[in-house]
């Protein structure tokens, strides 16, 4: 019987099927940081549980850490408070953990797989969204509630329904500008923040045979805002060869045999989806969201589209709008913006960087532009000045900060001011989301660069 790759990840990790109810699923990898744990231990403790697999376990600070001087105490106190939580809980229960200073701290969705954690076949969880990040690896990776960190702590197991099955298709070759930020960004706007909803999607097709691992990862990152459960590509050379020699990656004969099991792991040919859409690449161009969710997307040269064109209520449709300050039929390209944000488990990567970059390069820094450029790593940090890129920056007028989830999200110091206008590389541009009043258009690495050197919304085809 053909069955997809999902399929055979999913199966091969049921430790129990419950009639009309859920699988009892196991849990390779379990990724912890320093929001959605302290709960999660306290339960633990309060039922006097343990930790079953600590080598399954790894944690890292991220989400609410300072992006400047690390060095000194963390002034929040909330933020100290829970920071000191994750160290003493995986210091008690022995494991790995990567804290502020440490030289392989970063975002739980960067360090994961820049330290072979993430695996093909594997099956990955934490408790923050964005998990889907993995699934560019040919694991089955997403997020989890604290309730459910909890569990997998003490059991190594999550009860989970199966979600049914989408492929997503795009065949062709990506035109000049066009990254895999648009490509999800393009996806998103064609389905809605609810397209996918109940689905793990597979992508397939020329495009993403044809990018790199990091560029899988950011369209993988992206599956949850179309309402997917995740996203997986299956793996391939390309997978292979970022993988080998990583810290955690299996080594001499455990790599053969891993070897062995990862060039199973894709969809047979006649294995049939419960839905299927096919995109041409040609249809793409670079994009950026103009509402506050974001499937409000469109291509950059476009205007945005009247309310009677879009799915959803008018009434909220406009109210969207307003709170942007943005009217059906606006011109996206020359709105003026406040603040640039490079970074994220969607965009902070050394690839994001490069392209960041080769914009950059030889201009300068727009004088209305805060710009905050912000690696996912420290290995990611230590990247940018060997390959020089820190030199092309700084010529530029722009600052490097240490790695931090940052401002993609209101939950440290990088905040946007109420009223400002940023264009984000990150994953979400709801009300608030960088900070209270703030407004965000998401957009890629190359459409963060030309904006920060004209000052405004800016497509990156006209500087390349």
């Amino acid at each position: 019987m053909s069955t997809t790759l999902f399929d055979k990840v999913w199966d091969s990790h049921v430790v129990k099927k419950i009639k009309d109810g859920p699988d009892v699923f196991f849990i390779d990898r379990h990724l912890i940081h320093e929001v959605t744990s302290p709960v999660a231990f306290l339960g633990l403790k309060s039922r006097n549980n343990t930790v079953l697999y600590p080598n399954k376990t790894f944690a890292t600070a991220d989400h609410n850490t300072p992006t400047t001087n690390q060095h000194l105490p963390v002034e929040d106190p909330l933020s100290a408070n829970q920071l000191k939580a994750l160290e003493e809980n995986s210091a008690e229960w022995g494991i790995p953990h990567w804290g502020l200073g440490h030289q392989k701290n970063g975002i739980v969705h960067v360090i994961g797989p820049e330290n072979g954690i993430t695996l093909p076949g594997a099956t990955i969880v934490c408790g923050d969204s964005h998990t889907s990040t993995h699934g560019a690896f040919g694991a089955i990776a997403f997020g989890i509630g604290t309730s459910e960190v909890e569990m997998v702590l003490s059991s190594q197991c999550i009860m989970q329904p199966k979600p049914k099955k989408m492929r997503i298709n795009i065949n062709g070759e990506l035109g000049l500008g066009v990254t895999p930020k648009d490509v999800a960004l393009f996806i998103i706007s064609k389905l809605t923040t609810s397209g996918a909803t109940g689905y793990f999607v597979e992508y397939a097709g020329d495009v993403f045979k044809s990018m790199t691992m990091e560029g899988r990862m950011t369209v993988c990152n992206l599956s949850i805002e179309m309402g997917a459960r995740g996203g997986i590509i299956a793996p391939d050379e390309k997978t292979y060869d970022y993988i080998k020699g990583r810290l955690f990656a299996p080594k001499g004969e455990a790599w053969d045999t891993a070897m062995k099991y990862w060039k199973t792991l894709k969809t047979d040919e006649d294995a049939v989806f419960d839905k299927e859409l096919t995109f041409n690449a040609n249809e793409i161009e670079p994009m950026i969201t103009y509402g506050t969710n974001p499937g409000m997307g469109t291509g950059i040269s476009n205007q945005i589209p009247n309310a009677n064109e879009v799915e959803g209520g008018v009434t909220t449709y406009k109210k969207s709008l307003n709170y942007m300050g943005f009217k059906e039929g606006d011109t996206m390209i020359g709105k003026k913006v406040d603040y640039v944000f490079l970074g994220s488990c969607t965009n902070g990567r050394i690839e994001d960087f490069r392209a960041f970059a080769s914009i950059v390069k030889g201009r300068k820094k727009a004088a209305n532009i805060t710009a905050w450029l912000v690696p996912g790593s420290h290995i990611v940090e230590a990247k940018i000045k060997e390959e020089g890129l820190l030199a092309i920056i700084t010529e530029a007028g722009f600052e490097l900060r240490q790695p931090g989830c940052s401002a993609c999200l209101a939950m440290n110091d990088d905040k946007v001011p109420p009223g400002k206008l940023a264009v984000s590389t990150s994953n979400r541009n709801f009300e608030g989301r960088q900070g209270p009043g703030s407004r965000t258009l998401l957009a890629s690495p190359l459409v963060a660069a030309a904006t920060a050197v004209t000052g405004v919304v800016t497509d990156p085809r006209t500087l390349l």
